[in-house]
């Protein structure tokens, strides 16, 4: 238990940064939901689904392959300035690249108006890969306070940036011109539209650039050709794994544009509201993306030790990480009508995609847990292979569901595709990972806190047709109740500390 301990502190830790920021990010959306139309928003969604995939490009699984080296070589500096040399290259490269090429890569993305967000974007997505290397070289060091502060001071220059180049300035572009004059009116001021938060995202992604140099001193400089070689020999398939995995997770963005393109309008207004909405279910992602930061360095530490108590530990965590994750579903489903005003109303015919995504996700954490078999035996290629029949499941999904409902409610067949994609590469990775690396996971355990949850949500679901709103929040939060009521019975999780009990007892 004290392994699990650990991970529970280093994830609520690395869960500072990533909830509270991404809560921070998600008080964004009323303003660019309330600011934008649908398809000027579209583009926004469009675009980060796009630099999702690329950032996995230009960090070409050197962030796990650090990791795994880290541990195994004696000088975890020498591995450290290995992947900064390489990823750095890579990344001046890339911009370079686009910078020639402007043109016809806004052509190909459907932007040939709007070459500048490109442009930025572009330098954004350079820039955040390389700093991923020091992102992980903190986590690495245990440095999870370092590594929160960071990002959280990545997210507050990003929010208040949008909030000045999107209110702020408008209002002294009116009262004061003068102050702002210099670079508001020759980026074309209101005009420039969804571009102000582009640029927001090019000056905090500098920022924090600056503040990882001081993380970036290693005793000698050097690029390890042999150890690369080694590294990129490991980390390859997790190239092919994460672009495919990002491909899969931004494919509504990405292609429902490409499926209509007779009604481009139509369709952005359409990848608007899935992009609005799914922003509602993003906190189980944000829950998985706390996991994995702690998981990811506690699996390869674990994996020196011998005996029961390691594979304990990963089954416990499994364990956790559902039993977390259906709390944290129950609770966004059963406050819904007050989440949903995080968005503007028209946006809310895109609500039932919430739930959909919020099971989807709960599969694609739980696909992360089981992936250590795959990663603990260097057997990288399987997650390769897992990653791609994820892909073609969601790209057949979303190619045959999509325009099957069609304009205006074709998002919902990208939410659906995404369940079955996840589900599936989830049911195929546990029976691999059942011959390759078992692990006594409690299937049954975690199978009837599953259906807890989903009966306990139908029963919730029930009960806001029937009850007025307060009576309903009350049952909801009953429920709720006698959810983790049950998980503290069964799990013999002490609601009161020790020292607290002794306290008491005097």
């Amino acid at each position: 238990m004290a392994g699990i301990k650990s991970l529970v502190k280093d994830t609520a830790v690395y869960g500072l940064s990533s909830i509270i920021g991404r809560f921070l990010n998600w008080g964004l959306v009323p303003l660019y939901t309330y600011h934008f139309q649908q398809s000027e928003y579209g583009i926004v969604s469009y675009l980060y689904a796009i630099v999702a995939v690329v950032i996995v490009v230009l960090n070409y699984g050197m962030e796990t392959g650090f990791f795994r080296y880290a541990s195994k070589e004696a000088d975890y500096e020498k591995v450290y300035s290995t992947c900064l040399i390489s990823v750095g290259s890579t990344s001046l490269l890339f911009i370079a690249l686009i910078a020639q090429f402007l043109a016809p890569v806004s052509d190909v993305l459907k932007l040939p108006h709007h070459q500048s967000y490109v442009m930025m974007m572009a330098f954004t997505v350079a820039v955040d890969a390389f700093t991923n290397i020091p992102f992980a070289y903190l986590r690495f060091r245990r440095k999870a306070w370092t590594f929160a502060a960071i990002k959280l001071i990545n997210i507050g220059v990003n929010i208040g940036l949008n909030l000045f180049f999107l209110l702020a300035c408008p209002k002294l572009q009116a009262t004061s011109p003068q102050l702002i004059s210099w670079f508001y009116e020759p980026l074309g001021g209101a005009a420039f539209s969804v571009g102000w938060i582009f640029l927001a995202n090019v000056i905090s992604s500098l920022v924090v650039l600056a503040c990882l140099v001081p993380w970036m001193r290693v005793r000698r400089f050097t690029l390890d050709t042999a150890l690369l070689v080694k590294m990129l020999d490991y980390s390859w398939p997790l190239l092919v794994l994460g672009v495919a995995g990002n491909l899969s997770q931004g494919m509504g963005q990405i292609i429902i544009p490409y499926l209509f393109p007779d009604n481009p309008e139509g369709a952005k207004a359409m990848v608007g509201i899935y992009g609005a909405n799914i922003k509602i279910a993003v906190v189980m992602m944000m829950f998985t993306q706390a996991f994995r930061y702690a998981y990811e360095p506690f699996i390869f530490s674990r994996a020196a030790s011998q005996g029961e108590d390691k594979t304990r530990a990963y089954c416990d965590a499994m364990k956790y990480f559902v039993i977390f994750g259906l709390a944290i579903f129950l609770g966004v489903m059963y406050y819904l009508p007050v989440l949903k005003h995080f968005i503007a109303p028209e946006y809310w015919s895109g609500l039932r995609v919430v739930p959909i995504m919020m099971v989807a996700d709960m599969c694609f954490g739980v696909y992360f847990n089981l992936s250590l078999w795959y990663k603990l035996t260097d057997r990288t290629r399987w997650g390769m292979y897992l990653s791609l029949l994820g892909f073609v499941l969601m790209l057949g999904g979303n190619v045959v569901l999509v325009p099957m409902i069609g304009i205006p409610d074709g998002y919902m067949g990208s939410a659906w595709a995404a369940l079955i994609s996840y589900a599936g590469i989830m049911t195929v990775s546990y029976f691999l990972g059942r011959r390759y690396y078992p692990i006594p996971y409690e299937v049954k355990r975690i199978g009837a806190y599953t259906l807890l949850a989903a009966l306990l949500w139908g029963i919730g679901a029930v009960c806001g047709f029937t009850y007025a709103m307060w009576a309903t929040y009350l049952v909801r939060s009953l429920l709720l109740a006698v959810y983790v009521l049950t998980v503290v019975y069964f799990e013999n999780i002490p609601v009161v500390s020790a020292a607290l009990r002794k306290r008491l007892h005097r």
